[in-house]
């Protein structure tokens, strides 16, 4: 595998996890170094790890994990951007909300675990792939961990830039929330699903 073709593939796999980072970015409205390394830490992890994974397992159970791969993504994506129109149905006042006590942090939790596995299940099938051609994990699988933290740290602060100037945090975690179940219809749409 040619260096530009590793780079390829990494940015792609990295493409969920920069939209679901701008999300973030513009639902905090403030990101500081701890939220932007947290998320671009773990989303980041799960890209690394997910390929080691899928290579670990073979070519033998590819079969099985493939014919359910982009359910439990689109499940993951359904719960997290659910949850995110919830919570902006429930606000009274967005003008609140940066002062609420109990505003969804995406960078903390049980959100952010969701979030990094749904964005990695697609590295997972090729670290799969990878298994079945014979091709040695560890080197791709940082580069493309390497990527997703930096595509996930840059989405974390558009997605803020985007949000600096009289930003309503309500719209924009509906709207987040809206972006996150398109990404989960189309990881169906793309695995044929419709």
């Amino acid at each position: 595998m040619t260096t530009l073709m590793l780079l390829t593939l990494a940015v792609a796999l990295a493409t969920d996890a920069f939209a679901v980072a701008v999300t973030a970015g513009i639902q905090l409205k403030r990101v500081t170094m701890s939220q932007t390394l947290r998320m671009a830490g773990t989303f980041g992890a799960f890209q690394f790890a997910m390929p080691v994974i899928g290579w670990g397992l073979g070519a033998s159970v590819h079969r099985y994990i493939e014919a359910v791969d982009h359910w439990v993504a689109f499940g993951l994506l359904l719960l997290v951007g659910g949850h995110m129109l919830k919570e902006a149905w429930d606000r009274r006042k967005p003008e609140e909300d940066a002062t609420r006590p109990d505003r969804a942090d995406p960078t903390r939790g049980g959100t952010l675990i969701l979030l990094g596995m749904a964005t990695s299940i697609d590295a997972l099938a090729v670290g799969l792939s990878f298994a079945m051609i014979n091709v040695n994990i560890w080197l791709p699988a940082l580069v493309i961990g390497v990527v997703c933290f930096g595509a996930t740290a840059c989405g974390m602060h558009l997605g803020r830039l985007l949000c600096a100037k009289d930003c309503l945090a309500n719209k924009a975690t509906f709207v987040g929330g809206l972006v996150l179940i398109a990404i989960g219809i189309n990881i169906l749409r793309e695995h044929g699903v419709f």
